[in-house]
């Protein structure tokens, strides 16, 4: 058995920690000794190591005490979730190392890529080839044309800011493959019609708030309800990477000329911004 201070030595978690893990119930210790104090088994230590990976990528304690309890989730399940998660980020920051390596050698670039340009390409015809058929015509005869729609996908998702937000959207979903099995394999056409009927009542709702300050409550409520569709629709733990790149994509031009359209003057950038104030505000009050 170990001590709170002896646990603390050996991790480098703060005493204190270790009480609030013990009062929200995320990390109990094994038992009191006589005199009151908390002890640690090697169970307990594993535990703590659990909760610690899933602490390096910023999952809140509450997600992490629902996972960790969560009695269909075994042992085994659990740490090859976090295998998967740890993996992407090691690959990240692989990746970067290797192109602040090129910088040193007088080589000035920073590739950011998280997705292939044949991966890429497969994300757009998977989209393209379950996207509702109202919405696939109008964004045709938008952009003048499938492959003229195409190029101009793709130089969307390989800018920098892009793929840096889809870097963290894989850290979300435990890992590059798991993204991409999502994204390849959809939901069917019958429940994707039921989220897209869902979304554009909600993108209705919220163009109707136009005249609203982006920041309101009654404007937060709309878009928090868009996030939560959106969280189920894409299968990620944590929508918010999801819902930061959709207000960027509406600020594209000629997205904003389609939103506009179908959603009145100004749709498009209030989306954006009624979107970026909403998870500024949960980030501050987390």
């Amino acid at each position: 058995m170990r001590t709170v201070k002896e646990i603390s030595d050996v991790t480098g978690i703060s005493v204190r920690t270790l009480h609030y893990y013990d009062e929200i119930g995320l990390l109990k210790p094994t038992e009191k000794s006589e005199a009151g104090y908390r002890l640690y088994d090697d169970k307990a230590l594993e535990t703590l190591q659990q909760i610690l990976f899933f602490r390096e990528f910023d999952i809140p304690l509450k997600e992490i005490k629902a996972v960790m309890s969560d009695p269909a989730l075994a042992k085994n399940q659990i740490l090859q979730m976090q295998r998967k998660m740890l993996v992407a980020k090691k690959e990240r920051m692989e990746r970067l190392i290797s192109s602040i390596d090129d910088i040193l050698k007088g080589e000035n670039k920073m590739d950011f890529a998280v997705f292939s340009k044949t991966e890429m390409e497969e994300l757009f015809q998977t989209m393209f080839d379950h996207m509702p058929e109202n919405i696939r015509t109008l964004a045709v005869k938008e952009f003048g044309g499938v492959a003229e729609w195409k190029k101009h996908y793709m130089e969307v998702v390989s800018s920098e800011k892009m793929q840096k937000n889809y870097a963290k959207v894989v850290e979300w979903y435990g890992g590059k493959e798991n993204l991409l099995s999502v994204a390849n394999h959809p939901l069917s056409a019958e429940v994707a019609e039921s989220y897209n009927k869902r979304m554009e009542a909600v993108l209705q709702k919220l163009a109707a708030k136009r005249g609203c300050d982006a920041d309101s409550f009654e404007v937060k409520e709309v878009v928090g309800e868009f996030g939560f569709v959106m969280k189920q629709f894409t299968q990620v733990k944590n929508e918010e990477g999801v819902m930061l790149a959709h207000a960027q994509y509406y600020r594209d031009e000629k997205v904003k000329t389609m939103m506009d359209e179908r959603y009145g003057k100004g749709a498009s950038e209030f989306f954006a911004q009624a979107i970026e104030a909403f998870y500024r505000h949960r980030n501050f009050e987390g």
